[in-house]
């Protein structure tokens, strides 16, 4: 099994605020919608460099770009290609609660989804 650097309870957590968030009815301008994703952004960029290359590549792992033989190369590239905040390249894709959790499964960490609301 693959070991990773971010928290299961931190995974868990940002997992569950991205399915909040993508299904908040409210606008964006919504305080409450504002704190989540403040809190959620927070999170993230609380990450170190090697965390948030890890969640990006589990996002490309859960979305079909790599499999769990490719973790090495997929962190590899996320490192190459970082550039901005990790919670903006998050929030640009709409399914990324959904990726992460692909991701985790692909990778033998569909444990840490136990908790996790689908």
């Amino acid at each position: 099994m693959t070991e990773l650097a971010i928290p299961p309870h931190a995974l868990r957590r940002m997992i569950e605020q991205l399915r909040t968030l993508s299904v908040a009815d409210t606008p964006s301008e919504d305080a409450g919608h504002d704190m989540r994703r403040g809190e959620l952004q927070a999170e993230i960029e609380a990450l170190d460099r090697d965390q948030q290359h890890e969640l990006v590549a589990l996002l490309w792992l859960g979305r079909g770009d790599f499999t769990d033989d490719e973790w090495e190369d997929a962190v590899a590239l996320a490192r190459e290609r970082h550039v901005g905040p990790c919670f903006d390249y998050v929030m640009s894709h709409p399914m990324a609660a959904d990726e992460l959790a692909a991701g985790l499964e692909e990778i033998g960490h569909d444990d840490v989804l136990s908790d996790v609301s689908r």
